[in-house]
């Protein structure tokens, strides 16, 4: 064992993250000098060659790729903006509708998008110009779909599960299917949180605003017959063919984000909006995406084998069990640190920092590693939302420049909290996760 140079590697990795290195390189380079220290320049070198490709030759991996092709097909097909038409109609009538179909739009398009980024952005270039339009605090407007947007790591597909079950050997599958009833309740809980949110202070939303701004003539009449259920249907098929199919054993995980791609490509060319130039958009934003987190996952592999090199996660494995054999209080031990990180480092890099670590740990306390799996993402998607690198404020930020962050962040705050609710609900009743996955066979 090599303690001292495995805790100095973990040490100089800190450093260079506070130095804002990017994380995938950070891991990189830590690796391959505690290796090189350790066993030589051959030995490292041998780890270099294998280990990336062993990482990225992996099958299941394959559906990352698709499954955001499959969100950038429906964002350049205006599937996007044809959603939170719909379910805006259904929702504008009750108080506080307009924030709460933007929760309910959110949720739909992460039914196809696997990333809170894409569904933060997608939602939020539509939304929020319609809430500010309709009197919503910009702030408040912001915040909402900034929580909305974590939606798209706990609704199925997700990359972050995908990723999770890969470096855990837990079913993909069963995690997607998981994440359906956590995710549904989450944005019940975003709902409420809106709908109090305006009774206790209902300047929130200036309905004069609204009254004062609303359309007249035949723009009046257009705007009342946008948006129908009919523009749902997209999704529906989408949902349907992948949650279908997985829960029918019709297909594996990895096979489910190509059916997934390819039923959303085959919609697209059915709308009048998706063209070449949309689908050449699609495919460069989808390789701009999968390069960003297969770099990151080539520099958590390598930072594994240092790890189980040196000992060090033997060694920590040891100390917790040996501290304490309660499965609850490692996971509120573990919460706490996520909370942490989250405010600091992307939620990929957040979990492929840290499950080389804690997996041992999770194994020899024979925790379940499906409720963990959605205990793990509510905790990344808290560190989306939480100041001061959560990364869905500053993608809102983006799309609203003439709001300040600080803004968003006072009224982000309120979601935290629902959401630190939410994460007690799923670790005090772990049927919640597990029910539905164990349905399957």
């Amino acid at each position: 064992m090599n303690l001292e140079i495995g805790f100095g590697g973990l040490a100089v990795l800190i450093l260079l993250m506070l130095l804002r290195l990017p994380i995938a390189i950070a891991m990189g380079v830590v690796s391959f000098g505690g290796i090189v220290m350790m066993y030589g320049t051959r030995t490292a070198l041998g780890i270099l060659t294998s280990g990336p490709y062993e990482f990225t030759a992996s099958w299941s991996l394959s559906s990352i790729p698709m499954f955001v092709f499959m969100g950038y097909i429906c964002y350049y097909a205006g599937i996007t903006e044809s959603l939170f038409r719909a379910v805006d109609r259904a929702f504008r009538r009750f108080s506080g509708g307009l924030g709460v179909a933007s929760i309910g739009g959110c949720a739909a398009f992460s039914a196809v998008s696997g990333s809170s980024l894409a569904t933060a952005a997608a939602m939020g270039r539509i939304a929020i110009p319609e809430m500010i339009r309709n009197g919503y605090n910009p702030g408040f407007a912001g915040a909402i779909v900034a929580a909305g947007g974590t939606l798209g790591t706990m609704i199925p597909p997700s990359i972050i599960m995908i990723i999770y079950g890969i470096f855990t050997e837990t079913s993909i599958g069963k995690l997607f299917i998981a994440g359906i009833v956590p995710g549904l309740l989450t944005a019940l809980m975003y709902s409420l949180t809106i709908s109090l949110r305006i009774r206790a202070n209902p300047g929130l939303v200036d309905t004069g605003y609204a009254k004062r701004n609303a359309p007249v003539g035949e723009e009046a009449v257009a705007s009342a017959e946008s948006g129908s259920w009919l523009d749902v249907w997209p999704i529906v098929v989408l949902f349907v063919s992948i949650m279908g199919g997985l829960f029918a054993g019709l297909f594996s995980a990895a096979e489910a984000g190509a059916v997934g791609a390819f039923v959303a490509l085959l919609i697209a060319w059915s709308r009048r909006d998706f063209n070449l130039a949309a689908f050449g958009n699609s495919i460069l934003a989808t390789l701009q995406t999968t390069a960003s987190i297969f770099l990151i996952g080539i520099g958590a592999i390598l930072f594994t084998r240092f790890l189980a090199l040196s000992g060090v996660s033997d060694h920590l494995t040891a100390v917790i069990v040996n501290l304490t054999g309660d499965p609850i209080l490692f996971i509120i031990g573990v919460s706490i640190l996520y909370l942490i990180l989250g405010m600091f480092i992307d939620p990929i890099g957040i979990m492929l920092l840290t499950l080389p670590l804690l997996y041992p740990i999770l194994l020899n306390l024979n925790v379940d590693m499906i409720w963990m799996g959605i205990i793990v993402v509510k905790l990344l998607e808290l560190g989306l939302i939480t100041p001061p690198v959560g990364m869905n404020l500053f993608v809102i930020k983006s799309a609203m420049p003439d709001t300040p962050l600080e803004q968003i962040i006072k009224q982000v705050i309120w979601f935290v909290l629902a959401d630190l609710v939410m994460l007690s609900l799923l670790i005090a009743f772990p049927a919640i996760s597990t029910f539905l996955p164990s349905l399957l066979k």
